[in-house]
């Protein structure tokens, strides 16, 4: 009888990145974020994952997060950042995940973005599911509002309007904030087959933040139970600016 092989030991959640991230195929600035999440059930989760990843869980759970924020000048390899078509608003559905490797990462359910041009570029280059809508982001004093309508591909008219209030600095995050947080990578699939995309970015500096109003169906459209009840856990953050790496090869793999 063939050993088994010994399963990788999930890397630990770190508040800084977790990994030297060498090359650059992307940078931007993620700016005026509000991240939502709700707890939901794994085996909800899992058929919606990239093949040979799991969900990843905290004390059993597992999230969906909702994330409104501002894309701020994207930019390919070293080259300086687009201020018109890449800056816009943007807001994604997420899940949690983590490879047979270990690695953790996020898995985007949806983003919606502002701009057309980029939509197309993610999902003819990427394969990510960026979908176009119509989008505002108004602040008012320590209030801001996010609000998007869906424009295509469909379920066109699927929305999202999210109003919070931001409080004060977290001087020090809880377990699950730096789990919902601090994730330095990205899973996904390319010509079918699995892909981790790593970032690295600063500390992310967070507040406490009130959620004064909330109407959405766009984690129903990403394919999840509609959320129950008040979201556990309203971060804000002012931003970070973001670079990502080129794909990553399983540990252990040389290159070709």
């Amino acid at each position: 009888m063939a050993p088994t092989a010994p399963v990788p030991a999930v890397e630990p959640v770190t508040a800084d990145p977790a990994r030297a991230v060498p090359g650059t195929l992307l940078t931007q600035s993620w700016l005026d974020l509000t991240f939502l999440h709700w707890a939901v059930d794994p085996a909800d989760v899992a058929p919606l994952l990239p093949p040979r990843t799991r969900p990843d869980v905290l004390g059993g759970v597992t999230y969906v997060g909702l994330v409104a924020f501002r894309m701020h000048r994207v930019g390919w390899f070293r080259l300086p950042g687009v201020p018109y078509l890449g800056t816009f608003p943007e807001t994604n559905v997420r899940l949690y995940s983590v490879d047979e490797h270990g690695r953790r990462g996020v898995v985007f359910r949806s983003l919606e973005a502002a701009r057309l041009v980029p939509v197309v570029t993610a999902r003819l280059g990427f394969r990510l599911p960026y979908v176009w809508a119509r989008m505002a982001i108004d602040r008012q004093g320590d209030t801001l509002t996010y609000t998007s309508s869906r424009r295509w591909p469909g379920p066109r008219g699927a929305h999202s309007r999210i109003s919070v209030r931001i409080g004060d600095p977290v001087r020090e995050p809880t377990e699950l904030e730096h789990f919902l947080t601090a994730r330095w990578g990205m899973h996904s699939t390319f010509l079918g087959r699995p892909v981790y995309l790593p970032n690295t970015h600063p500390r992310w500096p967070l507040h406490r933040a009130e959620l004064t109003g909330c109407s959405e169906d766009l984690v129903v459209a990403a394919g999840l139970p509609a959320p129950v009840g008040a979201p556990v856990s309203v971060l804000y953050s002012p931003g970070v600016p973001v670079r990502f790496g080129g794909p990553l090869r399983p540990p252990g793999v040389p290159a070709s």
